[in-house]
């Protein structure tokens, strides 16, 4: 389930920096005027003790995973997660992760895994994701992707583990500033969960105060 800091850093030095994320992110986000490349996607506001997020979920392309995420915001299961992992590689490069912390009493059944091989969705940046141990056992737990992560985090040949990646079913659409703020966050070298993501838990995580659906 985890993906190391090398592995990450890898990805960046064969992407050329942080320069050319910027823009491509420059060319793929909604631009005034033009048709948002998001019509049509179920938006919810994540409003966090950092500030405001929407993001914007494919119901159509990753429909299991997507209406998974909105089940968790629809039930009200959303509101107090945390942003409890932060794996910053380098400056906007990396990720964040939130959701049930596999809390038995907020979880709900795991769904089936969709690969982007299947659904066409790539892990660019901002885009939100499912992590996972084996295929099929995904339940409550989200990512964030900051900065173009298709090598690391797509299914392909060259992936880890059994090359079928994580699900990336949505994107963020507003707050990409809070999401960074997010990112920075410091974290403490020693906490660790249960022995897992020691040195990538802040000591003070953001918190979800609210989740709810949105109209476009």
């Amino acid at each position: 389930m985890r993906l190391t800091v090398t592995l990450l850093a890898a990805v960046l030095l064969g992407l050329g920096g942080t320069a050319a994320l910027a823009q491509e992110l420059e060319q793929t986000a909604p631009v005034k005027g033009l048709p948002d490349p998001y019509a049509g996607w179920p938006r919810v506001e994540l409003d966090t003790s950092a500030g405001r997020m929407v993001v914007a979920v494919d119901t159509k392309d990753a429909p299991i995973t997507a209406k998974n995420f909105l089940h968790y915001v629809d039930s009200g299961r959303m509101k107090g997660a945390k942003f409890y992992r932060v794996v910053k590689v380098d400056t906007e490069f990396g990720f964040v992760q939130f959701g049930m912390q596999t809390n038995p009493k907020k979880l709900f059944p795991p769904i089936k895994h969709e690969p982007t091989t299947e659904t066409g969705l790539h892990h660019t940046d901002g885009t939100l994701s499912m992590p996972r141990l084996k295929p099929d056992t995904a339940q409550g737990e989200f990512t964030i992707t900051v900065g173009d992560q298709r090598p690391s985090f797509d299914a392909h040949p060259d992936a880890p583990g059994d090359n079928l990646g994580y699900a990336a079913f949505g994107k963020v659409v507003e707050g990409r500033d809070v999401l960074i703020h997010i990112l920075d966050q410091p974290v403490d070298p020693e906490k660790n969960d249960r022995g897992a993501f020691r040195g990538e838990m802040p000591d003070d995580p953001v918190t979800i105060l609210s989740a709810k659906r949105i109209a476009q």
